[in-house]
Order: structure tokens, then C-alpha cells, then sequence
């Protein structure tokens, strides 16, 4: 058996600098015009919310590879091997392990971003999305990747990152768009990851969840309900206006 590890790296397309300059013109603007949609209060608490709910999985994460480490074990072998019977525990346990802290680092932020605007643009569909990307991402590589062991938590962050932004180009209300363009300009690039392009990572763990996240999209385009659109002054006074020819 050949034991070498494949591990869904996330790209980071930008640096740090030029993600607050994004947010800054950007992200902010969107989740201002996000917030005359809704209660800001009640809009505010949902926000946080999702992002802790993220957080805790993000932070669980962090503490399996702190213990790994500290004990010196070696839970790449718990990672999907595809064909084989004991590998397919992997496909529940591959996204909890990460092949070092670089790695886990490497996705730690593009988690808690994609997985934040999921479960608050569309917390009904996160329900079922979460849970088939998570295991329909490990079946996939299991059946048709490469014999390697794959680990990490890359393909769930794909799935987000597709699903989020497809859906905001079906449904095209303000918060689909909001949602679709910040997690665009945040991680467009991430769609050369689905591609052969660099040794050692799963590309099949970024394709299968990037395409169970685009057909979810499409099949829950109309599972969360649209909030409504804010009605200005002058729309109210728009039928009495009288024109003189």
C-alpha cells in the first residue's frame, strides 16, 4: 500500500493587506445595504451566531491537531484511502485532520469566512448543505480518487465557497448578490484548485466539493425565503405624481 499523503490545501489568493483593503471598499458597504433588509439587531445576533457556530468546529480542529502533535501520533492514516474499506472511515474523519498547523492554518480562515456566510445568508439550506458536502465530498474521493490518503478540511470549504456563490447569481436578491460578490473577491481564485495543478493536494477533495456546492445551489435556489426589499418614500409617492405635457 502506498502510504503518501495528499492534503486539500486552500489557496490564498491574496495577502492580508489587500483583504482589508477589499473588506474595506467592499465587504462593509455590502453588510451595511445587507442590514436595511432585516432587523440590524436581530440581523447582528444571526451574524454572530453563525460565526461562532463556525468558530467552535474551526477551534475543535485546532485542538485534534494540538493533541496529535503532543502525543505523536500520526492520523493521516484515518484519511480517506480511496478503494479501500478501511479507508472509507475517512470520509467522516479526513476533514478533522490536517497534515500540520501551516495546512490547518491555510484553512482556518477561509472556514470560518465561508462557512460564516453560509449558515447566515442561508441558514435553512445550511441544514442539508453542510452535512451532504461534508459526506458526499468523502464519498466522491473514496470511489474515484487517487490511492493516496486524503485529509483536510479543503473540500468542505469549496463546497462553501461554490454553493454561496451560485446561489447569489440564481436568486439574485440584494443578499444572494452581497453574499455571492464578497466570497468572490475574497476566493474567486480558489476555482484553479479543482484542477492537477500542484503536487500533494487533493484536487479531487476542492472538485467534489465544489460541484456537490454548485448542484445544492441549484436545487436550493428557493429554499430560504427572500427577505424583503426596503420600500423608500418615493416609491409610495411616485403613482400621485402628475405630469404636465
Amino acid at each position: 500500500m502506498n502510504n503518501q499523503l495528499l492534503s486539500p490545501n486552500t489557496l490564498n489568493d491574496f495577502s492580508s493587506s489587500k483583504q482589508k483593503n477589499i473588506y474595506s471598499s467592499v465587504c462593509k458597504p455590502l453588510n451595511t445595504e445587507i442590514n436595511t433588509l432585516n432587523n440590524p439587531q436581530k440581523d447582528s445576533l444571526h451574524l454572530k451566531r453563525s460565526f461562532i457556530t463556525v468558530a467552535v468546529f474551526t477551534l475543535a480542529l485546532w485542538l485534534i491537531k494540538t493533541v496529535e502533535t503532543l502525543i505523536g501520533l500520526e492520523l493521516y492514516q484515518y484519511g480517506i484511502y480511496p478503494g479501500q474499506l478501511s479507508g472509507l472511515m475517512g470520509v467522516f474523519l479526513a476533514p478533522l485532520i490536517h497534515s500540520s498547523f501551516s495546512h490547518l492554518f491555510a484553512n482556518t480562515a477561509p472556514l470560518l469566512i465561508l462557512g460564516t456566510a453560509l449558515l447566515y445568508g442561508y441558514p435553512k439550506s445550511a441544514k442539508i448543505v453542510v452535512p451532504l458536502i461534508y459526506i458526499g465530498t468523502g464519498l466522491g474521493v473514496w470511489f474515484f480518487a487517487r490511492q493516496f490518503y486524503h485529509i483536510g478540511a479543503s473540500g468542505l470549504t469549496f463546497g462553501f465557497m461554490f454553493f454561496v456563490f451560485t446561489i447569489g447569481a440564481i436568486r439574485w436578491d440584494k443578499r444572494a448578490i452581497a453574499l455571492s460578490m464578497v466570497v468572490f473577491f475574497l476566493y474567486g481564485g480558489m476555482i484553479w484548485g479543482i484542477f492537477p495543478n500542484e503536487p500533494g493536494t487533493s484536487f479531487e477533495s476542492h472538485f467534489f466539493g465544489a460541484m456537490i456546492g454548485f448542484i445544492l445551489a441549484i436545487f436550493l435556489r428557493n429554499h430560504d425565503p427572500n427577505l424583503p426589499e426596503k420600500k423608500y418614500n418615493w416609491d409610495d409617492e411616485e403613482g400621485d405624481t402628475e405630469y404636465l405635457d
